[in-house]
């Protein structure tokens, strides 16, 4: 197949395009690398093009047709407080590549987000009523909303992927909004005690970046449409997180713990798989001790790379 991977050159994107392009389709990466590595596509040997989605339609334009949008491009910094700026950009984006869509007769992924949850009951359900904490996770909504509407306007069904807490190799270029996993893990291998909200017991789904590129192409290969979350299908403590990057560093480093200074975090998260297992056949390989031996593996886990 002919493939867009938007966002390509970021976390999840160039995983995306790595295993595409592994596996013989035709691979095209768009990004505006404001929140992107170049590192991450070195190995990637397709067309990278430099468009900002939202703004360049006719540059995004020129390079359909593809058989399917892999949409991964967003803000993805939760505590972006510029309303318009979210808002346009990972909206207005999406919006274009709906439009473009249509005219072009592609199929449309995209990466939605388990924080429309808010704090939501848990295990979530894809079904439960929304509750968005912040305009991050509003955006999300909104395009899910969108999504809705374009719907009997496309050749095929979309589907939408609630995305939970990735990890992974790649990641580092996010800086501070990496996974909590890497960046407990880069102060552990500085000797500095890992810092976590008080008192640890706050829960997350960890869901390894493998398992979510796993996801996607079940996705392109199944004939329906839906929203569907993608998570490990558990919620892990931040002790549990310490614990086990102790044992996989080999330290003996105990938590710090700081009040939590934000008002909009989940206080557990945990993916109800029922949904994304019978429609697409999901089952994530990896738990939190596996993924993170797969990670300490890569040699990225907690390595700065800038």
């Amino acid at each position: 197949m002919r493939i867009l991977v938007t966002g390509g050159a970021g976390f999840i994107g160039c995983h995306l395009a790595a295993r595409l392009a592994g596996r013989g389709d035709q691979v095209v990466v768009a990004d505006d690398f404001s929140c992107a590595s170049w590192r991450n596509l070195v190995r990637f040997a397709g067309d990278v093009v430099t468009v900002d989605v939202a703004g360049d339609t006719r540059t995004l334009d020129k390079l359909f047709p593809f058989d399917a949008v892999l949409h991964q491009g967003s803000i993805t910094d939760t505590t972006v407080a510029d309303q318009r700026q979210m808002m346009h950009n990972n909206v207005e984006g999406f919006r274009a590549i709906l439009d473009l869509s249509v005219k072009h007769r592609s199929r449309v992924i995209w990466a939605s987000s388990a924080s429309i949850y808010g704090n939501g009951p848990a295990p979530m359900k894809e079904s439960q009523p929304p509750d968005p904490r912040n305009v991050y996770a509003y955006s999300k909504l909104a395009m899910e909303h969108l999504a809705q509407q374009y719907a009997p306007k496309m050749v095929r069904p979309q589907i939408a992927l609630r995305y939970f807490n990735v990890y992974g190799p790649h990641e580092d270029h996010k800086g501070k909004f990496a996974s909590m996993i890497h960046q407990l893990a880069r102060q552990m291998r500085s000797g500095k005690r890992p810092r976590i909200f008080t008192a640890g017991e706050q829960r997350r789904d960890f869901v390894h970046v493998d398992d979510v590129v796993d996801a996607n192409l079940r996705a392109l290969d199944y004939d329906g449409g839906g929203v569907f979350n993608v998570g490990s299908g558990a919620g892990e403590t931040f002790n549990r997180v310490v614990a086990e990057l102790n044992r996989i560093l080999k330290t003996d480093l105990q938590p710090d713990y700081f009040q939590n200074p934000y008002g909009f975090t989940q206080d557990r998260t945990q993916a109800d798989l029922t949904a994304a297992r019978k429609a697409l056949g999901y089952s994530p390989k990896f738990n939190l001790s596996t993924g993170i031996d797969a990670y300490m593996a890569s040699g990225q886990l907690g390595i700065t790379t800038a």
